[in-house]
């Protein structure tokens, strides 16, 4: 059977040492998670994730999620008690503003209990997950009357929450949905169409779920410009704030799909359903952007959070497993075979997943904060250069850190030989479970375009000047260290394809839009190895330096060991994105259609 186990100390090193969370105590919020607190919370998430959550992973995954003939939907052996539990730890709450019955605490440290969560079941972990999304929306561009009545459930974990974007006919080009809105003379609107791949659409968790549905007002212009956002409840909520009559709204099938099978996948089906507009007409797109992007950064932590746990169970098997004997000598003498683990294929892998591995998870922190920062700071330069960090890094984690968790999970599933190919040991769920964040909330190949064709150009370039100027002089800072030598001269070499990358494309994709096209995916590739072998030196400079003033514990000098791995075996894949990026779009265009 799997197992994890939350990297506790990883992030206490991130949080206390790497990026000194206390620093922040200015912000609100920030001086109510004192370092005792934030031991008190990361432990009992990570109790949560081991005890309770796990242990129900494979059997969502083996019983998936049931619909009935009245249209409901039941959830695996379990969830509704786990769930119970999540609500009654207030665990949905915890960064929600107070105001709305949140705690007000970091989001950094929601995003580092979201990770433990998805590690441990993430089919589970998508019902929260989306909950915290849709009110994330609702706080930004509801009506205060909406407010009122659906956030503070929905923080308490009472009520649910759901995003209502693609199409039978229509997937990223939301230009192109048919569910319409007829205006309504009370003022609402009456929503009908048909929406699918709807995660947590249905289901027994909670006595309400609250959509959040895009739909087209009658008489609105075409395209995307037409578009508007309206909550849907899947029960009329009465004036005393308690559940009233059923809407027009119900799942017509549930997917039937590759993974993430404890989690119902639905097909929605509106029919007259009551609705009401969320912020102005034919804006709809931001609000859902609000969802989306909340969305898109929880979907990186879940490649992570893949990668980790499959990595945890490959090492423990490779400590386990023997097989052959270590190319300088018997290691086990005393045992038929050494185990796999002297191998150093073997290693080459689980260092691989390793590094990756410890550096999304410090780019998660670091950006978590930026969030933090942005949402929270009384200094408007301040969050201006958060929010420019969030929008340039935002597609970037997602696209990176989603495709690299797929891979990583495959990597993982390796070691296990035939015993990774079958259910027992549990690896092609992780495989399985993981392939998903690759395709939604935009997938992968459209991040990089966004990254591309609007987070780069924006505001002149403002945000990507100011990553090259922070790396820059953290490598100018400490190029004279020679302890940091093996960690600041990759990092500035590879910074420089980063700019070669940006400058080519700034001469190139301008007047041929198909280079910007065909070099997005490297491009971003490469960035995200720039940014990783950035969150490598930091993590080495401090581990350095507790080494310095005596601490000589094992997670230090292996951190320093993984950080250098992934300095020489890694990082060095950005001379190739860069040549690949280079080639412009020539061959990738030249064949006709049905060439292919």
């Amino acid at each position: 059977m799997p197992i994890y186990k939350a990297p506790v100390e990883d992030v206490t090193f991130l949080l206390n040492d790497v990026f000194q969370i206390d620093r922040y105590d200015n912000l609100p919020g920030f001086s109510d998670a004192s370092a005792d607190v934030r031991e008190a919370i990361i432990g009992e998430a990570a109790k949560l994730a081991e005890e309770v959550l796990q242990p129900l992973n494979r059997i969502g995954d083996l019983e998936g999620c049931k619909r009935h003939d009245d249209g409901s939907v039941t959830t695996p052996k379990g969830f509704k008690e786990a769930y119970k539990q999540i609500v009654e730890g207030g665990w949905l709450g915890l960064s929600a503003p107070t105001e709305y019955g949140g705690q007000g605490l970091p989001v950094t440290l929601s995003q580092t209990v979201n990770e433990f969560q998805c590690s441990a079941n993430m089919a589970f972990a998508m019902y929260g997950g989306l909950t915290m999304g849709a009110t994330a929306a609702l706080i930004v561009h509801g009506s205060e009357e909406q407010k009122k009545t659906y956030v503070p459930k929905m923080v308490a974990g009472e009520w649910t929450g759901t995003m209502n974007l693609t199409e039978p006919h229509c997937g990223t080009d939301l230009g192109l949905l048919r569910t319409k809105a007829v205006r309504q003379a009370d003022g609402s609107f009456k929503i009908t169409g048909t929406k699918i791949f709807i995660s947590a659409g249905e289901h027994d968790l909670a006595p309400n779920i609250i959509h959040l549905v895009l739909a087209r007002i009658e008489g609105a212009p075409a395209g995307i410009k037409g578009v508007s956002l309206f909550v849907v409840p899947k029960f009329m909520v009465n004036p005393d704030g308690s559940v009233g009559t059923r809407n027009g709204v119900t799942c017509g099938s549930i997917e039937h799909k590759m993974g993430i099978h404890g989690n119902s996948t639905c097909v929605m089906n509106y029919d007259n359903a009551t609705g009401w507009l969320i912020g102005e007409e034919n804006k709809g797109m931001q609000g859902m952007f609000v969802m989306m992007n909340e969305a898109r950064l929880g979907v990186a932590v879940q490649g992570l959070a893949q990668s980790e746990v499959a990595y945890q169970n490959a090492v423990a098997y490779a400590r386990e497993r023997i097989q052959g004997r270590s190319l300088t000598g018997a290691k086990a003498p005393d045992k038929a075979a050494d185990p796999i683990i002297v191998h150093p294929d073997v290693r080459r892998t689980l260092l691989s997943i390793r590094a990756f591995n410890e550096a999304a998870r410090a780019m998660v922190v670091w950006t978590s904060l930026k969030s933090d920062v942005a949402h929270r700071s009384q200094d408007p330069r301040d969050r201006k250069a958060a929010d420019d960090h969030m929008g340039l890094m935002t597609p970037v984690m997602k696209g990176y850190m989603t495709e690299m968790g797929f891979a990583n999970a495959v990597q993982a599933q390796q070691m296990y030989g035939g015993h990774g190919y079958i259910a027992e040991h549990g690896m092609e769920q992780f495989v399985r479970d993981a392939r998903i964040a690759m395709i939604y909330e935009g997938a992968n190949g459209i991040q990089a375009l966004d990254l591309v064709g609007r987070k780069l150009p924006r505001d002149g370039g403002r945000a990507v000047m100011a990553f090259f100027a922070e790396v820059g002089s953290f490598a100018k800072e400490h190029g004279a260290d020679d302890a940091m030598k093996p960690f600041v001269t990759p990092l500035s070499t590879a910074l420089g394809h980063l700019q070669q990358a940006t400058t080519w494309l700034m001469q190139n994709a301008m007047a041929k839009p198909d280079n910007a096209g065909a070099a997005a995916t490297d491009y971003m590739h490469l960035f995200a190895l720039v940014t990783f072998g950035y969150m490598w030196a930091k993590m080495a400079k401090v581990a350095q330096d507790k080494i310095a003033a005596g601490d000589s514990s094992t997670y230090l000098t292996t951190k320093l060991v993984t950080g250098r791995f992934f300095m020489e075996r890694v990082l060095p894949e950005t001379v190739a994105h860069l040549a690949r990026l280079q080639a412009g779009c020539a061959t990738v265009m030249e064949l006709p259609a049905e060439a292919f």
